[in-house]
């Protein structure tokens, strides 16, 4: 992967889920966050479909592969299924892959976006961070979201109302922006994740990425309410 490529779904969750100077996580469940997007990504360039019903059985309708690693994996594994899973299953099944955060943190420091480093926990445990190395990318990330919310703009690209979506369920937009000031946008995000600003050509699309994106901000939810009881 060419370090000019555009950022995907994923890693630019990743971006806004990484604290800059420490380059450790801000969001508790990353790796469903990014399953949500790397599903996302998946629905928006049709390889595959989620069923309109209950059970949101997920098929794969392009098995060409994209050329991007961690893409490509999750395409291998949903194809190669034994027998067709639901939207909810795959969430569980791809933020499972083996070191999935560290993986997409990897291919960001390939692109010379973060740098990868160790730290000690207690001065006993070491663990590895991904300090921010270039924060163009970041700061681009940050203004396409402000753009989208904190104006008025009636169009609106596939992608950045998915990225509003994964962000905001997963608490990123109000540590991004402030939990006052996306409060006060509250119904023009609302309109952003309703697809209601973007063309009917992909608002299907849109409906099977928030599915995806409901899905990865739950679980983790639900496992917290789990082990609290």
């Amino acid at each position: 992967m060419t370090a000019d490529k555009p950022l995907l779904l994923y890693e630019e969750i990743m971006l806004l889920a990484l604290r800059d100077e420490k380059g450790t996580m801000s969001a508790q469940y990353p790796e469903q966050m990014v399953a949500g997007a790397i599903l996302a990504e998946l629905l928006l360039d049709r390889r595959i479909s989620v069923a309109d019903n209950r059970k949101q059985l997920v098929d794969v309708q392009n098995h060409t592969l994209t050329g991007d690693p961690i893409i490509d994996q999750s395409l291998k594994l949903i194809a190669s299924a034994k027998r067709r899973a639901s939207l909810k299953t795959w969430v569980t099944r791809l933020a499972g892959m083996k070191g999935l955060r560290h993986s997409v943190a990897r291919q960001l420091c390939h692109r010379g976006i973060l740098r990868a480093d160790e730290d000690t926990v207690l001065f006993i445990f070491k663990r590895r961070i991904y300090p921010e190395l270039n924060p163009v990318p970041e700061k681009e990330i940050i203004n396409r979201l402000h753009t989208a919310i904190f104006t008025d703009s009636n169009q609106l690209d596939p992608r950045t109302i998915v990225l509003v979506s994964l962000a905001g369920g997963s608490e990123l937009l109000n540590q991004t922006f402030g939990r006052r000031e996306i409060k006060s946008r509250k119904k023009r995000i609302e309109h952003i994740v309703n697809g209601e600003l973007t063309g009917k050509a992909t608002k299907e699309v849109i409906a099977a990425c928030q599915a995806a994106i409901m899905v990865a901000v739950i679980m983790p939810a639900m496992m917290v309410s789990t082990i609290q009881s």
